[in-house]
């Protein structure tokens, strides 16, 4: 599937990216990985990580922003995997124009681009925060979900198909809680700050998130969205497990943030199907064919909602602590 291809990963310094680049190198044999970016010090500690691998890896300091130098760079380009976004809550708020230029305006160039280059598969990578959006970045990701869903339906006579990836806060990643409530028990705190008593979030290690995009990449026919089943847990069940007798602040829920991270809403479950480790929402649009549904799903009922507080499967306070043993926290 990935052998002798050509790779090109947006944001590709980030966790995900270095993760996602080291399975491929792993698992296939891979023509070409390109990694565009913008921070040539991250590139820099890249290059020394895959060092061994040079003669795959190449480098390219860009901006998704920047139609003309991503062409440059896409040139003989197979697949595409864009990670690259402006992703904090707070500073999306507070630079809504930055955010729009990166999220949406550098979504609908990876989608120009890659129709005029006749890269073969474009996987983008999404967010819980884009469903039923409450702040700026979940808007502009709803908006490129969009952009990629529908660029499907202008190819034309071109072979380009485009997916997306949806999933929400790796568990361990740069600003999730898992690295907050770190820093202050090494603090030596003892009273962790909670926003909401009742809030809930889906585990999702950075394998599983690789695994599903190379999934996407090997299945999608084009404008399919991907989501891994994962299981649930509470955020003081969470701050238990890493503190056992750790006593609780109510601090109040911030701007932005929402109770419980929502995978799939009512109004989806028209279109979406239940397989073994994931659902797919397939487009509620006149362009997609039935044919393209693929084989062993299950349509889910109507008005059914994926969200991390109506799971089926929970961790355990015990089950979390075990589970944090084998993850990367990421400050």
């Amino acid at each position: 599937m990935l052998n002798d291809k050509t790779i090109l990963i947006t944001g590709g310094t980030g966790s995900f990216g270095k993760k996602f680049t080291k399975r491929v190198l792993e698992q296939y044999n891979p023509k070409k990985i390109i990694i565009y970016s913008r921070d040539e010090y991250k590139q820099y500690l890249m290059q020394r990580q895959f060092a061994q691998h040079k003669k795959v890896m190449r480098y390219f300091i860009g901006d998704v922003r920047d139609k003309e130098r991503f062409a440059r760079a896409c040139d003989g380009v197979d697949i595409i995997v864009h990670a690259a976004a402006l992703k904090q809550v707070p500073a999306a708020e507070y630079n809504p124009l930055e955010a729009i230029k990166t999220n949406i305006d550098g979504a609908r160039n990876i989608v120009d681009v890659a129709i005029d280059k006749h890269v073969e598969k474009v996987v983008a990578l999404s967010t819980d925060k884009a469903v039923n959006p409450v702040n700026l970045y979940g808007a502009t990701k709803m908006v490129s979900d969009k952009l990629f869903i529908a660029a499907n339906a202008y190819v034309g006579a071109k072979n380009t198909q485009f997916s997306v990836v949806r999933y929400g806060n790796v568990s361990g990643s740069r600003g999730s809680v898992i690295p907050f409530f770190k820093t202050l028990i090494d603090e030596g705190q003892t009273k962790i700050p909670i926003t909401d008593m009742r809030m809930t979030r889906f585990w999702i290690t950075l394998d599983e998130a690789v695994d599903l995009v190379i999934k996407a990449i090997g299945d999608a026919k084009g404008g399919e969205l991907f989501i891994h089943k994962c299981p649930s847990f509470k955020v003081t069940d969470l701050a238990k497990a890493m503190l056992p007798d750790c006593e609780f602040e109510d601090v109040g829920i911030r701007p932005g943030e929402k109770l419980h991270e929502v995978m799939i809403t009512k109004e989806d479950s028209r279109s979406a199907y239940e397989y073994d480790d994931y659902y797919i929402i397939y487009p509620d649009l006149e362009w997609w064919e039935d044919v393209n549904i693929k084989e062993g799903g299950k349509k889910v009922e109507d008005r059914f909602y994926y969200s991390s507080d109506n799971n089926s499967v929970w961790l355990s306070v015990e089950e979390i602590r075990k589970a944090l043993k084998d993850i990367d926290i990421v400050y």
